[in-house]
């Protein structure tokens, strides 16, 4: 009876072993496999989302409206199936839906943890950035617009800067910002809204200002096109305001609007325009203005020393060719030189050296893929089609861009900055005095997605973040 009561408990014993070995080795596993399923998610984030939405989840972290739901369901969907008119491409061949769910809940649980930014509103004060041997400091400007898209200055230091839906602000140094009436009807939907704004060359005297916008089709509800408006500017108002270009043809896409503009020394006003998503139909072609860069006279008028002025069935306003969605445009005044800035695919972000008549190669050269991953071409090179001045593969996501010119940042000096919407950062890219390209650094990282970048009238640089939005003056501490 001992033996057999020993044998028992021995047996019990055992067995309660193999029952917490089991549960130990079960626990594991399942830790295991859900950290592989969080890696493969963020991997898988990072591989198809990132590029357009923050390497961090800032676009959703920060989101207070979801067009197309943000419950795990419609989640789902706009991932799996995409929404080609706003430029969200569908990842049904890329991920089976296991991984797109997995995508899903690792955006959501980033939404639900509120991950912080390294830099915040409240410590920017105290915060300072070492590059070259100068050590620089952010100064807030201002909280109104979410989407700061453009920003300018007049020579008195009145500061001008546009939100994407719909607003334009002038602000005076410590003042509040006043918003400004008399801007045009926008289409604020995906990609569009009210952009870029410039003043004239003799904005002091003339009192002129320009916006770039989306503007629907005035018949049909579902076209939309980029147009350049001006007016005149009188007690917080631009009066006698009209369009004075409109591009051609209008499209059913909400995505790829350009909208840079700057003015040259000779007062010409340069523009540019996205192909709007349609890269098989617009911009290898001439017949219309969609991926191209335009010159044209400050009043709309079109320079009969255009390079395709004369060419029959071209457009007359267009001054390059073979752009994708260029989103930063800056000038090298002392050189005559123009720079522009464009959003690759997945891969091939470009800076560009913008000359009359040229052709830059979209869709027929690139060095990106698709978002999914498919190839769409082989080509990177091609005779009669210009290489880029930078890539950038991966993409960093491009927007905004200025040449420095300004003795505030000696180090800076004859550089070029584009901001990064992917990767929170100012990507600087030294160059010589020849303009060669030579290094880049990553300057204010975290800092927010870089949507406008402009150094102003009174020397210093100024740029604005999306998701929150704020704009910030980078001013050198002594």
């Amino acid at each position: 009876m001992k033996n057999k009561i020993r044998t028992l408990a021995l047996l019990s014993f055992a067995i309660l072993i193999g029952i917490c070995i089991f549960k130990c080795t079960t626990k594991k596993a399942v830790e295991n496999a859900q950290k592989e399923i969080i890696g493969n998610s963020e991997e898988n984030y990072k591989e198809f989302c990132a590029s357009c939405h923050g390497e961090k989840i800032e676009a959703f972290i920060n989101r207070d409206v979801w067009v197309y739901g943000a419950d795990r369901e419609s989640m789902f969907k706009i991932i799996k199936f995409g929404k080609d008119d706003i430029g969200m491409p569908g990842y049904a061949e890329a991920l089976n839906d296991s991984e797109v769910y997995e995508v899903v809940d690792y955006i959501l649980s980033a939404i639900e943890n509120k991950k912080s930014r390294e830099f915040s509103s409240g410590e920017n004060d105290d915060i300072t950035f070492v590059s070259e041997g100068m050590k620089l400091k952010l100064e807030l400007i201002s909280e109104v617009a979410d989407s700061p898209w453009g920003i300018t200055q007049s020579k008195n230091g009145v500061l001008f800067f546009t939100d994407k839906q719909g607003l334009l602000f002038s602000k005076k140094e410590k003042e509040s910002a006043i918003k400004i009436n008399g801007v045009p009807e926008v289409r604020f939907k995906g990609q569009g809204g009210l952009m870029d704004v410039k003043l004239h060359p003799d904005f002091e005297n003339n009192k002129r200002i320009y916006l770039t916008y989306s503007k629907p089709h005035p018949s049909n509800n579902n076209l939309s096109t980029t147009a350049v408006y001006s007016g005149i500017l009188n007690n917080n108002s631009i009066q006698n305001g009209k369009d004075i270009f409109i591009a051609q043809p209008y499209v059913d896409t909400y995505r790829h609007y350009g909208s840079r503009m700057i003015f040259d020394n000779d007062g010409y006003l340069f523009l540019a325009i996205g192909e709007r998503g349609r890269r098989d139909d617009y911009p290898q072609k001439l017949d219309n203005h969609l991926g191209k860069i335009l010159r044209l006279n400050d009043d709309g008028t079109i320079p009969a020393d255009n390079p395709f002025y004369h060419q029959e069935n071209a457009k007359k306003e267009i001054y390059s060719y073979g752009h994708r969605n260029p989103q930063g445009l800056c000038y090298d005044a002392e050189n005559n030189k123009i720079y522009d800035n464009e959003h690759g695919p997945r891969g091939g972000d470009e800076i560009n050296l913008i000359q009359a008549g040229k052709n830059y190669g979209w869709p027929v050269i690139t060095y990106g893929i698709n978002y999914v991953g498919t190839k769409i071409t082989d080509l990177t090179h091609k005779e009669g089609m210009e290489q880029p001045e930078h890539y950038w593969v991966p993409s960093i996501a491009v927007c905004g861009m200025d040449f420095v010119s300004s003795n505030k940042y000696p180090k800076w000096k004859g550089d070029i900055l584009s901001g990064s919407l992917k990767f929170d950062y100012i990507n600087r890219n030294d160059l010589s005095a020849s303009g060669e390209f030579l290094k880049e650094e990553k300057l204010f990282p975290t800092i927010g997605r870089l949507r406008s970048i402009s150094q102003c009238s009174d020397g210093y640089i100024y740029f604005g973040v999306e998701n929150p939005g704020k704009i910030y003056k980078v001013v050198p501490v002594e």
